[in-house]
């Protein structure tokens, strides 16, 4: 496999960069945060612009790209939850012009006269309150259904920006059609991949505005960034990103390519992924000093979604457990 980036690759990083500081800045997550402003203008400028249809498995190193820059600019839209979870589920039945998100557990469904009832309760769903469509896994196996009519609640969470909500399924029909053929396990690492390169998109933004600060802020005469234990901090920083990014990269290398990898490498990219966060988080609180525990400094979006991907999907710890497991049983 090829672990970098090529010309193409290299050209559409910059192009998603750009048009991301253009249509995504701080300032509108900010008004997310504090007004409530509607973000759907935003999602249909990403519908506008193609990103919706990276959903061929083939372009997952491009749909990572996108995903790595919509992390580090805290999108607010369900983009992450549409792409990541719903597409690699819904397969055939996916449409780039609506949003989408996963049902993972708390339903069950069993076969009546003219289809399935779907019967539970979905906790925690990313996006689940605004979500057009659903794919909902259960033990007889995956279905995609309307969002629109089902009861949900939006849950209060530290990330002011981020929706995540309870879904009811109280008795609902569905056609025999509803059910898709798809390797569920396949999409887990997807969104595993996903969730990985956001966090890394986080934790880069944290970086950046944490060098701003210290090349800024003076301390007896001299930026605080030319003292050796505030350079150490970052650089760890740096090096904790790094290495998730590459992890993060190669688990989409293993989806683009069909590697049976891509198991093992999606529990990496999001064990390192939940690492590198409680580094990043920590130094850059410490580095940014009170000014970092303040509404009014924009730190504070960027280490909320990157600690809220870590608490999604699994942790570092469960992750990394998960391949002790993987390594235990296979056969040396």
């Amino acid at each position: 496999m090829l672990l970098e980036f090529n010309a193409d690759q290299r050209l559409w990083q910059h192009t998603v960069r750009d048009v991301v500081a253009k249509q995504c800045p701080p300032t509108l997550v900010r008004s997310v945060a504090e007004d409530g402003v509607d973000t759907s203008p935003l999602w249909k400028s990403y519908v506008d612009l193609g990103w919706t249809e990276l959903n061929d498995p083939a372009g997952a190193v491009e749909l990572a790209i996108v995903l790595e820059e919509l992390g580090r600019a805290t999108d607010p839209t369900p983009f992450l939850a549409t792409m990541s979870q719903f597409a690699p589920l819904a397969t055939d039945r996916f449409d780039p012009n609506q949003s989408g998100t996963a049902v993972y557990s708390g339903v069950a469904a069993h076969r009546a006269a003219e289809g399935w009832v779907l019967e539970g309760t979905a906790r925690y769903v990313l996006d689940g309150d605004r979500a057009d469509r659903l794919a909902v896994v259960t033990p007889a196996g995956v279905f995609v259904v309307d969002g629109q009519e089902l009861p949900k609640r939006r849950l209060p969470v530290f990330d002011p920006v981020l929706h995540i909500a309870d879904v009811s399924f109280p008795g609902i029909r569905v056609p025999h059609d509803a059910r898709v053929h798809v390797d569920a396990e396949r999409a887990h690492h997807v969104a595993l991949t996903g969730m990985a390169l956001t966090m890394v998109g986080a934790c880069q933004r944290i970086l950046d505005l944490v060098l701003d600060h210290v090349r800024t802020r003076h301390q007896f005469g001299v930026p605080i960034g030319s003292f050796q234990a505030v350079q150490h901090k970052a650089v760890d920083m740096h090096v904790a990103i790094e290495r998730a990014r590459a992890l993060a990269y190669f688990a989409a290398l293993t989806i683009a390519a069909d590697d049976p990898r891509r198991r093992l490498a999606a529990a990496m990219a999001k064990a390192s992924a939940g690492e590198c966060q409680a580094l990043v988080f920590r130094h850059g609180l410490q580095l940014f000093g009170a000014m970092g525990f303040t509404w009014e400094n924009d730190l504070q979006f960027a280490l909320k979604r990157a600690k809220v991907g870590e608490l999604m999907l699994g942790g570092a710890a469960e992750h990394r457990a998960r391949i002790a497991e993987e390594y235990r049983a296979a056969d040396f």
